[in-house]
């Protein structure tokens, strides 16, 4: 850690309060999978799961507590004897451990929720922690629904749970309800008018029902806090949860004027956010900041221009330090003659002055149409203008055989543009693009592993548009390739046939003039 700089303890929730958004259960292995790039991510601790909830989370919490070692294994519990014992058994294997055991505080809560009076839920608070305290040494205690408590009540809470034990105060705001200076003012109140406030540590959970999770998590960390809880991707009930990576990049961007610093890893975070998106299910926003689709993409001239000639003029963070594949620039409408000509230069073209005229009309008609204008349409247009086939492959044509019941069966043809020749290739697969891949790898000179598939409907009606994009890794590099069509399997075999030719330009593939075939090699 750096001289002067406070250390700001990430506690991953993902896997418990993340999990409790609707559609986003997962199973023990994919805890134990996601569990693992987390640790690897630099997370101080892991909430794997509620052990009482179910067998499959005690299952989860128990070989999470066994098999991920390096970070603190969070056993989560009501202040209920069952959920405590159940907790404490689901984490004795833990390298380090902590209890995480919340009641709930505010009046709305108790009248119809608990129905129980403000003694009865100190008394409950008392007995609990104490109870805990036979077990862990770290106790969490969170009085939820904190910030609609009022203080009065609140200090009586943390003073009756610091007195039986209580090692971390947690003052959630459990419904997004707070406001940024208000929740950074509640924990300075705490601290300085709750008996032993200054002898315990504190930590902030913080929903986004308001959209404020990460700047009441700032507020919070300003005021002193020393943990804040967060989930990958701001999962979690209703609107969600403080987002890991919003808040560790705003921490890491703004840490001079904050003062503080993380353990993440952040080349990790872009890695551990698809694979959560993936495991729940969930599609990540295009303009979720830090990793949607279109964080670091740029369209407008203006942008594109400036960041051909320096990067930081509209980029605070570089992609490419969190993992992000670099695709700073989309072209589109609103690109403009720079741009364009710049990506035209990195497929090794120099068009001269009439040939970028005329090739810049027709990418803008183009551009009208359809909003993005991807490198395999580039470089059609390209070689349109120079009268020229500059892909090293095109997916002619393609036909399926599909049905409820057996494999789907697929034959496509191939045109391998450095010849001319075309060849025709067949495939099966359990599902249609299944396939049309298999039948398309054929035809490659190169293991093309098909590693990612995002599909989305850029239209409504019965003749809608599908986009798809296509993820392939060839060695240890991946590749991404775009296309839309009426028809989203053919959606999905033009984007791995673009992924794939972006492979095969980067590969720059050698002729063997005797077999004729294209083999991948040193130019």
């Amino acid at each position: 850690m750096e001289q002067g700089k406070r250390k700001i303890h990430i506690f991953d929730t993902t896997l418990r309060d993340g999990e409790q958004a609707p559609g986003a259960s997962l199973t023990p292995e994919q805890k134990l999978i996601i569990a693992k790039q987390l640790a690897h991510l630099g997370v101080d601790t892991i909430e794997p799961g509620f052990p009482i909830s179910s067998p499959g989370d005690y299952q989860a919490v128990q070989r999470i507590s066994r098999e991920v070692t390096g970070v603190e294994i969070c056993g989560f519990a009501r202040a209920v004897k069952e959920d405590i014992d159940a907790a404490v058994r689901a984490t004795q294997d833990a390298e380090r451990r902590r209890l995480h055991m919340f009641l709930s505080s505010s009046s709305i809560h108790l009248d119809f929720q608990l129905r129980k009076s403000r003694k009865q839920v100190i008394g409950i608070a008392r007995q609990m922690v104490a109870y805990a305290k036979h077990f862990v040494d770290r106790v969490e205690f969170s009085p939820m629904d904190a910030t609609r408590t009022g203080d009065e009540f609140l200090y009586e809470v943390i003073e009756a749970v610091i007195e039986e034990g209580a090692t971390i105060i947690n003052i959630p705001d459990t419904v997004g309800y707070a406001m940024p200076d208000e929740y950074g003012a509640m924990f300075t109140r705490v601290m300085q008018n709750v008996r032993g406030g200054r002898q315990v540590e504190y930590s902030a959970h913080c929903h986004n029902d308001l959209g404020l999770a990460v700047a009441n998590s700032l507020a919070a960390v300003r005021a002193g806090v020393t943990h804040v809880e967060v989930t990958v991707n701001g999962v979690g009930e209703r609107a969600g949860n403080c987002s890991l990576e919003e808040l560790v990049m705003a921490l890491e961007t703004r840490k001079e004027t904050i003062g503080v610093e993380t353990g993440i890893r952040p080349e990790q975070i872009y890695t551990v956010s698809q694979m959560v998106s993936r495991a729940m299910n969930f599609p990540i926003a295009f303009n979720k900041p830090i990793v949607g689709r279109n964080a670091f993409q740029h369209e407008a001239g203006i942008h594109q221009d400036g960041l051909l000639k320096n990067r930081s003029t509209y980029e605070i963070m570089d992609p490419e330090q969190l993992g992000i594949p670099r695709s700073m620039i989309i072209l589109g409408k609103h690109s403009g003659r720079h741009a364009i000509k710049h990506r035209v230069s990195q497929f090794g073209v120099q068009l001269d002055e009439g040939q970028m005229e005329s090739f810049y009309t027709a990418f803008k008609e183009l551009a009208d149409k359809q909003k993005v204008v991807h490198d395999h349409q580039l470089l059609k247009l390209v070689g349109q203008t120079v009268n020229e086939v500059l892909e090293p492959y095109t997916l002619v044509s393609a036909q399926l055989v599909t049905g409820s019941t057996g494999h789907r069966m697929a034959s496509c043809t191939i045109r391998n543009n450095a010849y001319g020749e075309e060849s025709m290739f067949a495939g099966t697969g359990e599902g249609p693009i299944e396939a049309v891949v298999a039948g398309m790898k054929q035809a490659l000179p190169f293991d093309a592993e098909f590693a990612d598939l995002e599909l989305y409907s850029l239209s409504s009606g019965e003749a809608p548009n599908g986009e798809a994009i296509v993820t392939v890794r060839v060695a240890d590099q991946t590749y991404r390739g775009v296309a839309v069509d009426r028809d989203i399997i053919m959606a999905a075999a033009f984007a791995f046939m673009a992924a794939c030719n972006q492979a095969a330009r980067e590969w720059r593939p050698a002729v063997d003039a005797q077999d004729r075939r294209v083999a991948v090699g040193e130019s």
